[in-house]
């Protein structure tokens, strides 16, 4: 088994030779109302091990990838009646959907039969389109990853050049394709400038993700469309080798959420106003040790904020943290205990509605969807 940098996905065998479909009603395995007045239910991609969710819309729809035990699989579309369609890009060896818009427009990446990362454009008919961003390498690991999708079909994405570097581009819903750096960029393999995923753009067209510098140190940066980069670190983020500013989504009104990590490597979640200002805040129960902490992953246009929290034992929990800063924390069904198991909520939606996975005790990665009783 073959592991790719960056979207950990390994080789998939052919499916078809264009467009895989697999239709199914995913019927929930394990569900329950936690404490909080929520529902928790758990829905798998039939035919495959592990599910991934990766984002959700503000109509329940989500999208994710799916893989069998050899860590082989396509994407997948979920409809809010849990029907699932699994699909591939055409010529792909691999697909993984990252996000997906309000319309039903999903983007992601695909790898080829020479292991090239290449982007796609899903439009809610399903008809894909493919693309390269200019300067994309060719060898295996490099190449586009599409990664983010506004309500305006902009997509923000990353590539890797020949050399393995990184860089930031931005496609156009008419196809024109703009690249940039971040100032202070690493120009080292794997370095460079990357966007967040998921919500890494907002309807205004900024771009929210991280540079990687020289030293292997993190800086956070919010692009507005006109090109303005500005750079920004939280206080009290390390700034030794992998340490630093991460963030994590953009909403309409600017604001970012993301983490940090400290000069011990412990992890803090920030949430940055449109004015610059920036505010830190730990999950209660969350570990102090090193990589254990607070991890934030997407924020919604109501200011609510999901994500992981690490406890001292190394296992993984959810929290949501509203608009007033008050955390709920909480665990999906059947998520396991054991070190590096737990709860990994990805995105939420205006209606609160969180998707992840958790991995169970037998080490088995499930989709979750955590909702009001009143969707």
């Amino acid at each position: 088994m073959k592991t790719y940098s960056w979207l950990n996905q390994n080789r998939l065998p052919r499916l078809a030779a264009t467009l895989v479909v697999l239709v199914a009603l995913a019927i929930s395995a394990q569900s329950g109302q936690d404490q909080h007045g929520y529902t928790i239910s758990q829905f798998d991609v039939p035919g495959f091990q592990d599910t991934f969710p990766e984002d959700n819309n503000a109509v329940g729809v989500i999208v994710g990838k799916a893989r069998d035990a050899n860590g082989e699989g396509p994407a997948f579309v979920r409809a809010r009646n849990g029907a699932i369609t699994a699909f591939e890009a055409p010529y792909a060896t691999l697909t993984t959907a990252f996000s997906i818009n309000p319309a039903g427009a999903i983007t992601g990446s695909y790898l080829d039969a020479n292991d090239t990362l290449h982007g796609f454009l899903r439009a809610p008919n399903g008809a894909i389109t493919t693309f390269d961003a200019p300067g994309a390498g060719t060898g295996m690991d490099n190449g586009t990853s599409a990664q983010n999708i506004n309500a305006a079909g902009t997509i923000a994405g990353r590539y890797f050049d020949d050399n393995s570097v990184q860089h930031c581009f931005v496609r156009a819903s008419n196809g024109a394709i703009t690249t940039f750096d971040a100032p202070g960029a690493g120009t080292g393999p794997f370095q460079g400038t990357f966007p967040a995923i998921q919500d890494g753009i907002n309807s205004a067209g900024a771009v929210t993700g991280s540079s990687w510098d020289p030293s292997d140190v993190f800086h956070g940066f919010v692009r507005v469309a006109n090109g303005v980069i500005t750079m920004f670190d939280v206080p009290g983020a390390g700034t030794g080798a992998f340490q630093g500013t991460f963030p994590g989504g953009i909403n309409e009104a600017g604001v970012i959420d993301g983490s940090y990590a400290d000069a011990s490597d412990v992890n803090h979640g920030f949430v940055r106003a449109s004015n610059g200002a920036i505010t830190t805040f730990d999950v209660p129960g969350a570990g102090t040790g090193a990589f254990q902490g607070t991890i934030p992953a997407n924020i919604n246009n109501l200011g609510a904020i999901d994500g992981s929290y690490i406890d001292a034992s190394d296992v993984a929990h959810g929290f949501v943290r509203a608009p007033d800063g008050s955390i709920t924390t909480f665990d999906a069904p059947g998520a396991g205990t054991g070190a590096f198991q737990g709860t990994f909520p990805d995105g939420i939606n205006d209606a609160g509605a969180i998707t992840g996975y958790y991995i169970d005790n037998n080490n088995v990665l499930h989709g979750f969807l955590r909702t009001r009783n009143s969707w």
